[in-house]
């Protein structure tokens, strides 16, 4: 089309009537010159308006690639943000449980053994819990507590590691005020004078969905403040508990998750 337009663009000039012949006949090489010039033109015209469109290096894909990845990384850079964000927030409110077993041969009260921690004392056993409120419960599993609560010794003790409001960290006995091993649940009491604690932001099930993001916050095999991020792999789902029965209504993540983790739904706490 460039080529054609060429061509129509092109006027012959006028051919006297009255010339001699070598006159109509240079004129007529003239206009036929002229008309061969426009035809090698027009090609070159169509050539390089095809460079024009094609061009691979032409600066405006090159600018609309450079702004697409500027966008990813902003949005990669976004959701580094929101989990750190996340962690920050609510691992104060996360704590780590030890249950130990004081040595009965020792002369020393088990409660002098407890705050020495000498190693005068057995680990049996680690796990996470959160806090519920300012007066010092904390939530945890039962199975982390189960020798606490059945012992008949005077011999267990449950060690717990917090971190309060100002980021200090220390420890308290923590004591059962209540189990339901059908559920998996207990909750501790510990001593919290002179330390104010930041309780965990709670939330529900509902509206939960498959694909959501999980963010496990624990400290498994004692590793404390370790995070894992993974989504929601099921919903409904059928775990044993501790006293044998069904726990129903279980979620279930591909995040990360040992002995000893808690994860995060968007503020909806569980446990491992």
């Amino acid at each position: 089309m460039v080529v054609l337009g060429s061509l129509s663009q092109i006027k012959p000039s006028p051919i006297p009537t009255n010339s001699s012949s070598s006159s109509s006949n240079h004129s007529q090489k003239g206009l036929l010159l002229t008309r061969r010039r426009a035809i090698v033109l027009g090609p070159s015209v169509v050539v390089a308006s095809l460079l024009h469109f094609y061009n691979p290096i032409s600066p405006q894909p090159s600018s609309h690639l450079a702004l697409a990845q500027q966008q990813q990384e902003d949005e990669l850079q976004q959701q580094e943000d929101r989990s750190v964000h996340l962690f920050q927030e609510t691992s104060p409110s996360v704590v780590f449980i030890k249950d130990l077993e004081i040595d009965k041969s020792l002369k020393a009260s088990p409660d002098a053994v407890f705050l020495s921690e000498d190693g005068n004392s057995k680990v049996e056993g680690t796990g996470s819990g959160f806090i519920w409120d300012k007066f010092g419960h904390i939530v945890t599993n039962y199975h982390v507590v189960a020798k606490l609560a059945t012992d008949q010794t005077g011999l267990q003790r449950c060690k717990v590691y917090l971190v309060d409001a100002r980021g200090n960290g220390f420890f308290s006995e923590g004591k059962i005020v209540g189990v339901d091993p059908a559920y998996d649940l207990a909750v501790l009491k510990v001593d919290v004078e002179g330390h104010e604690l930041k309780p965990v932001v709670l939330g529900t099930s509902n509206g939960l969905h498959v694909g959501q993001s999980c963010f496990a916050i624990g400290n498994p095999y004692g590793y404390e403040n370790t995070l894992t991020i993974g989504v929601v792999s099921g919903l409904g789902r059928e775990i044993p508990s501790p006293d044998g029965k069904a726990i129903r209504g279980a979620i279930q993540t591909d995040a990360a998750i040992n002995a000893g983790n808690i994860f995060n739904l968007h503020n909806l706490l569980a446990f491992a």
